[in-house]
């Protein structure tokens, strides 16, 4: 059995993407429980994801929104001060990312959407990690289904208020 004490984080990007409404983007996983069902059921999270060698997290965030949501129309406005860790449940460890890690340690950045709502394409790579997408009010955020990061979600919630204003 794995340990998790022995387990190392996997490094990540995590993105808070405003609109010109100052709502963020959120989208409902393909993995989890409540997929395809209806719209209210589900996991919930911001696109985030692996850090690739030699890349650096403002890099590696708008690699993962390209991927994850279709487009990489965004510009950076700030980024968290800290990297912000979780730990998988223990029944995950082993299993879950790979079986290589305990969980992630993650830099997360507010980003500013420069597109149109039509450039979001979940299905742009395959296999997709969402099947539904919305805006909500960074003080929803928090409150939905988002799974084991509910106090990171908080916490960024808290730091990015000044980034959740129409533009």
């Amino acid at each position: 059995m794995t340990s998790q004490t022995t387990l190392p984080y996997r490094p990540n990007v995590g993105a808070l993407v405003f609109n010109r409404h100052g709502q963020v983007l959120v989208a409902r996983r393909t993995d989890m429980p409540g997929a395809g069902g209806p719209p209210d059921e589900g996991v919930w999270q911001c696109p985030q994801g692996g850090i690739d060698e030699g890349e650096t997290p403002q890099v590696a965030v708008l690699r993962e929104l390209h991927e994850e949501i279709g487009t990489n129309a965004a510009e950076i406005l700030a980024a968290y001060p800290e990297w912000l860790s979780y730990d998988l449940p223990a029944h995950l460890i082993g299993k879950a990312l790979g079986g290589r890690y305990r969980g992630q340690t993650q830099q997360w950045f507010a980003l500013r959407f420069t597109g149109q709502d039509a450039d979001i394409r979940l299905d742009a790579h395959q296999p997709a990690e969402f099947d539904l997408w919305k805006w909500v009010t960074l003080k929803q955020l928090p409150h939905l289904n988002v799974g084991i990061k509910k106090d990171i979600y908080a916490r960024l919630a808290a730091y990015f208020a000044p980034y959740a204003i129409a533009s």
